[in-house]
This record gives structure tokens, C-alpha cells and sequence, in this order.
């Protein structure tokens, strides 16, 4: 091979490399972009809530005025917002599991807490409230009105301090 066919194949490798570039940049950036748009929030009605959902509202909200319930679609999840005048707000999952609240400054109910939870909560912290309760597949966390976060594993044990 003398040096002008090398020259040559060097060439082409560089031009293929080039114009190979400019497709993956144009994939890549098509593909972010459908999967950004994939991701909407839409309000809907209590009604088109997970019937699970609506007994929680039904049941421990019910004396609460709702300023508005969002569904909001991410690439692979789905969940629901309902967030209430009050500024109280309550996450649920695909299919209505509750998530999360977050009640601020108010006491979250009783009954949406797990009993050792509260109970450990009653027995190290007597003058404080629940304010958020937040829930996952591995562990729940727990704000106190006095800015603590708490956190315990799914058998309901404490596991540590949060920030």
C-alpha cells in the first residue's frame, strides 16, 4: 500500500466516522425529546381517581375542600396529586396505593399512619406531631411538626435521623 491509497482509506474512515456522528447526535437528541414529552400533568376529577384513592379522600379528608387533583404521567410511572385548600397535600400511586402526605402544619390522620409508627413517635417525641408521612417500597419517612425526620424500614423499625 503506498501512502496516497493510505492516505485515502484514512480519508474515508474519518468522513464515515463524521457523518456517523451527526446521526447518533440527531438520534439521541430525537430520542430525549420524546421521551421529555412523554411526561404531562392534567387535572382531573376526584371521579377519575383509583377507587382507592377516593376512599382514602372519602374517608379522611372529607370535611377538606379540594383545590385540585392532577394526574401526572412520567416516562414509566403514573400518579395522582390531590391537593386541598387547606395546603394539605396527598400522593398516590398508579393504582390509587397511597404514597405520601403532607399536611404542613397539620397533624396527618391517625388512621393513614402505621400503629408502631406512631406509637414510637408518641413515646420518644410527646409533644410533637406527624406533619408528612412518606412512603416507598423500602422504607417510610416521617416529618415532625419540630422540622425531625424519622426514618423505618418497611416493618415499620426505626432506622435513623434524616435531614
Amino acid at each position: 500500500m503506498n501512502s496516497l491509497s493510505l492516505y485515502r482509506f484514512f480519508s474515508l474512515i474519518i468522513i464515515v466516522y463524521r457523518k456517523m456522528k451527526k446521526h447518533f447526535y440527531l438520534l439521541f437528541f430525537a430520542v430525549s425529546m420524546s421521551l421529555t414529552a412523554c411526561g404531562s400533568e392534567q387535572v382531573i376529577n376526584v371521579e377519575q381517581l383509583p377507587a382507592p384513592a377516593r376512599e382514602v379522600i372519602e374517608a379522611h379528608f372529607a370535611n377538606e375542600q379540594i383545590s385540585y387533583v392532577m394526574k401526572e404521567r412520567d416516562v414509566f410511572s403514573l400518579e395522582y396529586v390531590v391537593k386541598f385548600a387547606t395546603g394539605c397535600k396527598v400522593e398516590f400511586d398508579s393504582k390509587g396505593e397511597l404514597k405520601k402526605v403532607d399536611c404542613r402544619m397539620k397533624e396527618v390522620p391517625e388512621a393513614l399512619v402505621p400503629a408502631p409508627i406512631q406509637k414510637y413517635v408518641k413515646d420518644k417525641f410527646p409533644n410533637a406531631i406527624i406533619t408528612e408521612f412518606d412512603k416507598s417500597d423500602r422504607h417510610i419517612e416521617v416529618e415532625l411538626n419540630n422540622d425531625l425526620v424519622l426514618e423505618f424500614n418497611s416493618d415499620y423499625e426505626f432506622l435513623r435521623f434524616d435531614d
